[in-house]
């Protein structure tokens, strides 16, 4: 297979055996599948296209379900694609993503590919397969601003890239900088992870960074942090007793849910969130991003399934004494994010032996 084959659809519609919900399986090809990072949009805002990366062709490429006809569209053909790194542009014109050490981004109307930044003799990620390590990047919501971290020796470096002029800078460095997020709702505003142990900081483009949440205790698991649209406030699963969330006014915390979120993102209108579970595996769930008075109840959608690998997550918080060989193969995780439209979730499950994309559908069962 190469850039630009068109394979016909693969999908199936079946019910969730524990709520009747329709669901939908997306791809079935015997090889690993996965949409991009639980906080990074797998669909436009128009929906035309679903964007994932397939290993059907024996390395890591991205992918897109046309939602018209439903044919799978392979955009890249390259053997050095960092899988976790892509990112759509929310217009639906471009999928931005690292390859080797450049930073590059396809059209995915014309599947021309453009080269934005070369980074040199770079390690470009840490070791390993969780936080920083997975090369994540973040793309701003109007699409002119994407920022990477680039691994160089024993520090990050956080490049900004204009994706208008093609032009590139370092505009912050630090010891680790991982799962990076632009807010919503200010292109000059970024969410990013620090060390382990210290981990919730903001920065702007000029690299004015700031820790928003320092831990309460050595005990205390600080993780998967992500805005909550509309709302000025981010949010971070404090695994696994439930979720907090932070005012970027005035630095309050309060509580969104005691229910053990693990990967949990908000719809666009920043009314509810949805995650996965692990340790037990519950399945996916829903709660409200804003309880009253309470935290909020989480509401069973469907079961994930899947084997979601990582079982220092059942233990202690393990990273107090520095790093921590894990096995956390991230396509096992489901990692569910909310379509556009809230009509939907996306998901990834490995239930049937290989990991596969999956929709479940919101309507009235």
């Amino acid at each position: 297979m190469t850039k630009g084959t068109r394979s016909p659809r693969e999908d199936r519609v079946f019910r969730d055996e524990r709520t009747g919900r329709r669901m939908r399986q997306i791809t079935s090809h015997p090889s690993t599948h996965h949409h991009p990072f639980f906080f990074v949009a797998a669909y436009d805002t128009a929906m035309k296209r679903l964007n994932f990366v397939s290993y059907r062709t024996g390395m890591p490429q991205i992918f897109f379900e046309d939602r018209g006809d439903g044919s799978l569209v392979q955009v890249t053909d390259r053997p050095d694609l960092a899988d976790w790194s892509i990112i759509p542009s929310l217009d639906g014109r471009y999928i931005y993503y690292t390859a080797g050490t450049g930073a590059w981004r396809t059209d995915l109307d014309t599947l021309v590919e453009d080269q934005l930044a070369a980074f040199g003799d770079v390690e470009m990620r840490e070791k390993g397969m969780v936080g920083a390590a997975m090369g994540t990047t973040a793309l701003s919501a109007n699409g002119r601003w994407w920022a990477v971290p680039v691994k160089m020796g024993k520090f990050s470096r956080f490049v900004l890239i204009d994706t208008e002029k093609k032009t590139s800078r370092v505009f912050l460095e630090r010891d680790t900088i991982g799962h990076p997020q632009f807010c919503p709702a200010d292109d000059d505003f970024i969410l990013y992870a620090g060390p382990l142990t210290d981990r919730i900081w903001v920065t702007d483009r000029a690299g004015n960074t700031r820790r928003i949440y320092e831990r309460k205790d050595r005990m205390q698991w600080v993780t998967h942090e992500s805005f909550i649209p509309g709302r000025r406030e981010v949010a971070f699963v404090d695994w696994p007793h439930g979720m907090r969330a932070i005012s970027l006014a005035d630095g309050s915390v309060r509580q969104i849910t005691t229910f053990p979120a693990w990967h949990a993102a908000c719809n666009p209108a920043g009314s509810k969130f949805v995650c996965d579970t692990n340790f037990p595996d519950r399945g996916i769930h829903e709660f409200r991003s804003v309880p009253n008075g309470e935290p909020a109840e989480a509401k069973l959608i469907c079961l994930s399934q899947a084997s979601s690998q990582g079982a220092h997550w059942a233990h202690p918080f393990p990273y107090n004494d520095g790093p921590v060989a894990v096995e956390a193969a991230q396509h096992t995780h489901p990692h569910p994010r909310f379509s556009p439209d809230g009509s939907r979730i996306v998901f990834t499950s490995d239930r049937t032996g290989h990991a596969q994309l999956y929709e479940v559908f919101l309507e009235p069962r």
